[in-house]
């Protein structure tokens, strides 16, 4: 059982003065918490989703008095970190090491969908800004700041329901798939095993197996949200639908906090993942070849295209790396065929469906603790040791063959400064039965596109500039799941032509913009 939970509210005598109730009264309590916050949403002219009279935006209510920090932290099952815990400096750090100088002023792990909502309740009647948080992988750092951290971490288990899986929006990749293998199914995601399934579905969810399968998104069924207002939502094709359909492809952290999605699953038996490398003298051939025949593949097999300058070095590697459902060497040999070049070298290995996913993600042979960030915080295990990285990273959709001058164009990028190491551009093969989904029936707009592009670095001007240096081939597209806060035409890289739709479900369920950050709805 949990604690009773402390509703703060304002007292026309002492607005810091919280007012407790005990366990036995948590109906009650929660009933009048949630009066509390609609009517500070109310006061705020946010009640009926409508806008105020003069067509401005909703104003935030006016903070009650100073936050009563200790208050929050009764009322959670979870655990609230504050810059005087031992652990908040653990607690307080991304994925990516250049945001470690960020200090929220609270970091609330949440257990319960009831802790996430007397989260926003605090955040509300405070008008205290807050972040939204599952693995931390934000390129952009937006799953912290300086107000409160909503981390659900803590709500990471997943179970299976006959042919679907209820997952909790804390779960790590690595346990999605190793919970799931024992029954030998898994659902469609990404590699990285640290990565939350929360911000990889909301944003589509492109991985190895979406040609096969499709996106994360299209294997949800229904996903729980809680709203701005506090409400803990069912969100599927009955029950708030125009939600269930923003969800899908419209970008974490925009429309509420999710908390758990239930996912149809598929079998996943052997796989079979492989590689191919060529010298970097073939590389405008390997581009050439691959980006004719990696889109119109069979569905079964997945491949992703790598330009590397490696550590330690800045000479230039071109590789072709892949998934195969069935047989590889048949997959091998029609590339090579496409790209008119025998490789240097080749390897093909078949796995069981984890192994194949450690192997991709960085961390074959190891336990799936091991898989884990270090340390005894929700999300990290005490035999952890994946490590953390530093870099940046920017995005394309190509919805066409680049022509060799954009071959020629990258490849210059890569080629000057071979004194800077750790810079790559990865094309993940799309088609398949990604495209087989219309570009309005989720959030998610590219579904024609031919290839993702991301760019990784840890130097920023070179990004900026090979980014800007490709614009003109792959103008205005970009992948929410890669944020990338110097768009200019954000909105529009992200959701074409469903940003209109999308903007309406924003200001339906979030018309006060609690949720915000530099590129919300």
């Amino acid at each position: 059982m949990g604690r009773g939970r402390a509703l703060l509210r304002d007292h026309p005598q002492d607005a810091a003065e919280p007012v407790l109730t005990s366990g036995a009264g948590r109906i009650g309590r929660r009933a009048a918490l949630r009066a509390a916050l609609l009517g500070g949403l109310a006061a705020a002219g946010c009640s009926g989703g409508e806008p105020p009279a003069t067509g401005g935006r909703p104003s935030r209510p006016r903070p009650t008095g100073p936050a009563d920090w200790n208050a929050l932290a009764r009322g959670l099952d979870g655990r609230l970190i504050r810059p005087s815990d031992a652990a908040y400096d653990r607690a307080r750090r991304l994925y990516i090491p250049r945001y470690d100088d960020v200090e929220p002023a609270g970091i609330a792990y949440c257990e319960t969908p009831q802790d996430v909502a007397e989260c926003i309740a605090f955040a509300t009647l405070q008008g205290m800004a807050c972040a939204v948080r599952s693995g931390g992988h934000s390129y952009a750092g937006w799953s912290t700041g300086t107000g409160l951290v909503i981390d659900v971490s803590p709500m990471d288990a997943v179970r299976r329901d006959g042919g679907r899986a209820v997952v909790g929006a804390g779960t790590r990749l690595i346990d999605l798939y190793g919970e799931l293998a024992s029954a030998g199914v898994s659902v469609p995601s990404g590699s990285c095993p640290t990565v939350g399934v929360a911000g990889l579905t909301l944003g589509g969810g492109l991985g190895v197996t979406s040609r096969a399968y499709g996106l994360s998104c299209d294997a949800l069924e229904s996903v729980r949200l809680v709203t701005a207002d506090g409400r803990i939502l069912n969100c599927n094709r009955e029950e708030n639908a125009d939600l269930f359909w923003a969800c899908r492809g419209g970008g974490g952290g925009n429309f509420g906090v999710a908390v758990s999605f239930t996912y149809r699953t598929h079998e996943a038996g052997d796989v079979t993942p492989f590689s191919l490398r060529w010298p970097w003298a073939r590389a405008a051939a390997v581009v050439r070849g691959w980006q004719r025949w990696a889109p119109a593949a069979p569905d079964e097999v997945w491949t992703s295209l790598h330009l590397d300058t490696g550590p330690g070095t800045g000479t230039p590697t071109i590789e072709v790396i892949g998934v195969a459902l069935a047989d590889a060497g048949a997959h091998m040999d029609r590339l090579t065929a496409a790209i008119g070049a025998d490789p240097d070298s080749s390897d093909a290995r078949s796995r069981p469906f984890l192994d194949a996913m450690k192997f991709l993600g960085g961390c074959a042979g190891q336990t799936v603790e091991q898989c884990h960030a270090q340390g005894s915080l929700p999300g990290q295990r005490p035999g952890g040791n994946f490590p953390r990285t530093d870099y940046a990273g920017k995005s394309h959709l190509a919805y066409k063959p680049l022509p060799d001058d954009a071959i020629s164009t990258l490849f210059a990028r890569f080629e000057q400064g071979n004194d800077v190491a750790n810079r790559s551009a990865l094309m993940d093969a799309m088609g398949g039965a990604i495209a087989r989904v219309g570009p309005g029936e989720t959030a998610f707009p590219h579904r024609k596109g031919l290839f993702c592009v991301q760019y990784l670095a840890p130097d920023t001007g070179w990004l900026r500039a090979t980014h800007a240096s490709m614009e003109p081939y792959m103008r205005g597209t970009a992948y929410v799941n890669y944020v990338d806060p110097d768009l200019r035409d954000w909105a529009g890289a992200y959701y074409g032509p469903n940003l209109g739709r999308l903007r309406k479900v924003k200001a339906a369920h979030d018309p006060g913009r609690l949720f915000r950050f530099p590129q919300a709805l």
